[in-house]
């Protein structure tokens, strides 16, 4: 199977049933920001030692899947015969009992930290950001086209959990977080 169907080569691509949309459009930035996000995900992955947080990672990245095949498909009646996984609200409550658990292992946050400290701790930190920027493009979909109900608390949730790990890898690493002066 080629990997190049020159298909898109004017500006558009296919959603799971079949519409044509520009690539620029907003679901497509949407699920675009998904992927980068997986993406930067792999590159942490690529740093980090914990066998926890590696773990973890791994089924972010398929959830991330899910979210991307379900931004890909528009919230149709006509798309319901696809059986396309949409995201459940076990998504953000699976990140919430992440986030209650390292947090449970860290110190209580008394400052404002900036971005860094460990090289795996910022490359979460970048995570931290691209998962906000992914919440605002899906935010601004949802007010001109429906999107599944659970993906912009799923988004939210995992932004809020990759601040919590970025600590924890300062903590496991011995690096202190930089606290904003």
């Amino acid at each position: 199977m080629k990997i190049y169907t020159k298909t898109g080569d004017k500006g558009e691509t296919s959603l799971f049933g079949g519409e044509r949309v520009l690539k620029d459009s907003l679901r497509i930035e949407s699920y675009g920001t998904i992927d980068e996000l997986n993406s930067f995900i792999g590159l942490a992955i690529t740093e980090v030692l914990d066998k926890e947080i590696l773990n973890l990672l791994g089924e972010i990245q398929n959830m991330l899947f899910n979210v991307g095949a379900d931004l890909a498909t528009p919230v149709l009646e006509r798309n319901k015969k696809l059986k396309v996984k949409r995201v459940s609200s076990d998504y953000a409550e699976e990140i919430e009992k992440a986030i209650d658990y390292f947090e449970s292992k860290l110190a209580p946050l008394q400052n404002f930290i900036l971005p860094g400290g460990s090289k795996v701790a910022a490359i979460l930190h970048v995570c931290r950001t691209v998962a906000r920027r992914a919440e605002r493009r899906v935010i601004r979909l949802n007010n001109t086209e429906q999107v599944g109900e659970n993906l912009i608390i799923f988004l939210n949730r995992l932004s809020d959990l990759f601040f919590v790990l970025s600590r924890f890898e300062n903590k496991i690493s011995k690096v202190p977080d930089i606290t904003w002066k």
